[in-house]
Order: C-alpha cells, then sequence, then structure tokens
C-alpha cells in the first residue's frame, strides 16, 4: 500500500478507528467508484485504555485490508497531545503534499473526545498552509491545494449537510469495525469503556437513522466547510 504516488481522496483520524467510526462506509462507495483511497491516523492511539500499540496497528492494518485501502500511514504524533502547533501542521502538510488527494476528511470538531476536535483543526490548518507556495517545510514539495474539505462524525448525533448512502457498504463497515477487537470487544481482561458497552450497535443505529431522514436503509453524514454548489436538483 505504501507505493502510491497520487491519492484521490485522504481522510485523517486521530487515532486508528476513527476514520472507520466515520466512514468506513463511504470508503468502500468511493473504492467501488474506481477512487484511490488513503487513511492517515495521526497517533498511534498510545493512551488506550485496552490492548496495546502493536495489537492496534495490527487491527488497523486488517481494517484496511477489508476496506482494500491504497494507503494506510501513521504520523506518530502523541496520543492525547494533538496541539495545533507548527511540528503537527508541518507533517499533515507533507502528506497532503505528498499524495495529492482531491478531498479531504477530517473529524467533526464537536466531539466527546477532544482528539477528535484537534485533528480537524489541525488538518483544517494544514490544508490551509498546504497551499500556499511560499510555505515552507523540512521537506520539499510542491504546493498542493486540495479540491474539497469535509467533516465526518465519530462520536454524536449531528445534523449533516450531506448523506452518503452506504446500504450497500454497511456489511463491510461493520467488518471494519469489528477488526478492532481489543477496542470494541469485550473480554475478562478488558477495561469498562464506552467502546466496550455496545458501541458498534450504536453506530448501526446512528447509520440507520441518518438512512431513514432521505429513504434509503443505511448513510453516513457529513459536514461541509463551504456551500455545496447543486447545478441539477433532478440529479439527472
Amino acid at each position: 500500500m505504501e507505493h502510491v504516488e497520487k491519492l484521490d481522496i485522504l481522510a485523517f483520524g486521530a487515532h486508528p478507528d476513527d476514520v472507520e467510526i466515520g466512514m468506513a462506509g463511504a470508503i468502500v462507495v468511493f473504492k467501488q467508484q474506481g477512487y484511490k483511497v488513503g487513511i492517515c491516523d495521526l497517533t498511534k492511539a498510545e493512551l488506550s485504555s485496552n490492548g496495546t500499540v502493536e495489537i492496534r496497528q495490527a487491527e488497523a492494518q486488517k481494517a484496511a485490508s477489508v476496506l482494500s485501502l491504497d494507503l494506510r500511514i501513521n504520523l506518530q504524533l502523541p496520543d492525547r497531545g494533538l496541539l495545533v502547533e507548527k511540528k503537527a501542521v508541518d507533517l499533515i502538510v507533507n502528506t497532503i503534499r505528498r499524495y495529492k488527494p482531491s478531498i479531504v476528511f477530517a473529524p467533526y470538531f464537536e466531539d466527546r473526545h477532544p482528539d477528535h476536535g484537534h485533528c480537524g483543526k489541525l488538518v483544517e490548518e494544514a490544508l490551509f498552509s498546504s497551499g500556499v507556495h511560499n510555505y515552507k517545510t523540512h521537506e520539499q514539495h510542491e504546493a498542493h491545494r486540495a479540491k474539497d474539505f469535509y467533516y465526518y462524525f465519530i462520536n454524536g448525533f449531528h445534523k449533516p449537510d450531506f448523506l452518503i448512502d452506504i446500504t450497500s457498504t454497511m456489511d463491510v463497515k461493520i467488518a471494519s469495525l469489528q477488526a478492532y477487537e481489543s477496542q470494541f470487544i469485550k473480554t475478562e481482561g478488558s477495561v469498562d469503556t464506552p467502546l466496550t458497552n455496545g458501541y458498534i450497535d450504536t453506530v448501526i443505529s446512528r447509520e440507520r437513522m441518518y438512512g431513514k431522514e432521505v429513504n434509503v436503509q443505511y448513510a453516513e453524514g457529513f459536514k461541509a466547510k463551504k456551500p455545496l454548489l447543486i447545478n441539477n436538483l433532478l440529479g439527472d
């Protein structure tokens, strides 16, 4: 997966499993449409209550295989240390410039976990800097401005700006979440967390509720940074 020169879509997450929770179904839709898709995890989630870094990385690679990703990388920033500072911004800028995605996704900033919101803000900062020709980092990549930037949801049920029908890919989304056994499957040695108590069922229920809004079985919701331009209201 590491020999990709350009991505169509790049999704950032604070921790391995964030992107899967928010938009795994849409990722499979994009892949079925022929787009190259990658995930960039900012941290290794080393402070997680359950599992180890090694287990979580293996689970992330398993989920990547389930989703048929073209790329999955980790920037190894500190868990619970995602501060808006130049070092972190530059690592994300380098990633954006290296893979030149047309569309970028990041977590919505309203979330019970601060790292998720901080990830979204870091990516927003990096997206702007990435497009500035005179913004320099230690890597010599050309400036790149992504065409669009959208937020996905992790925790919570927010009013989306648009929805993507994932009815045909919901089973794959569930499989990608189930790859993270250390996080979502309660065992004798597990510490009780919000993730070990029916979290996947909660995600399924949320996507079912979003789907109901647009008369499909399942959908994922997204927020846009700018108004969406629609030229044909009939959708032909």
